[in-house]
């Protein structure tokens, strides 16, 4: 008898207002705009053939926001639970803050790019190129050995990798016990190391990813 092949279906959340102004969002609960609302209806489309018997959310209402549209067209989805070793990852002192001031202050010094440089995987390609072409090449590399290091009161990316890689054990455990598909309504970083762990990639790729808005994530479980 053939296997059956159970899915699980990752997702960013739409844009979110501190992502639109262009701000460190972190694990601030800032709400989904208009586009956001749009990112989200794409999603839906994107899995309207598919099924799924479960869905995950973080406690942020843009992931929960996002999360209500893909699920209008789902009632085999019976079962909806909260994780939130899925949620973004915190950014400490620099939640809040635009991005321009960001890079303004790596730039003056007040910031150590050893403690805050990995905050620059945040920004979207456009930006982080300024930010290279700011900081030149060589002090823009020195970020990808601050992944161990949190900027102050935040989480470094191994932090994040942590509670992600035990998220997906006890994941993968209940998938395969309950027989069940999943999809996941989660945030840019979360995703980000996920995606690290599952696809087994190096601290380099994993940092150089833009996580998009309108990309559905599909990983098969076998």
């Amino acid at each position: 008898m053939k296997r059956r092949v159970l899915k699980l279906y990752v997702f960013r959340h739409g844009q979110s207002t501190f992502n639109r102004d262009h701000r460190f969002t972190g694990s601030v609960d800032a709400k989904l705009t208009r586009k956001g609302i749009l990112h989200a209806k794409l999603i839906a489309r994107k899995l309207k053939s598919k099924k799924f018997q479960v869905a995950i959310h973080t406690h942020l209402s843009r992931s929960k926001d996002t999360l209500k549209e893909v699920l209008k067209f789902h009632p085999e989805c019976t079962v909806i639970l909260q994780d939130d070793r899925m949620i973004e990852r915190s950014y400490g002192d620099l939640q809040g803050l635009t991005h321009e001031e960001f890079i303004r202050r790596i730039g003056k010094q007040e910031f150590s790019l050893l403690s805050h440089g990995d905050a620059i995987e945040n920004l979207n390609p456009k930006m982080r190129k300024e930010a290279e072409k700011f900081l030149g090449e060589e002090e823009y590399n020195v970020i990808h050995r601050g992944y161990n290091t949190p900027p102050p009161k935040g989480e470094s990316f191994a932090d994040v990798e942590k509670r992600v890689k035990s998220f997906i054990s006890d994941l993968i455990k209940f998938i395969k016990k309950k027989k069940v598909s999943v999809a996941i309504s989660a945030h840019g970083n979360s995703i980000r190391l996920l995606r690290k762990i599952l696809e087994n990639a190096s601290v380099k790729e994993t940092v150089s990813w833009f996580i998009p808005y309108d990309k559905v994530f599909e990983y098969s479980i076998y």
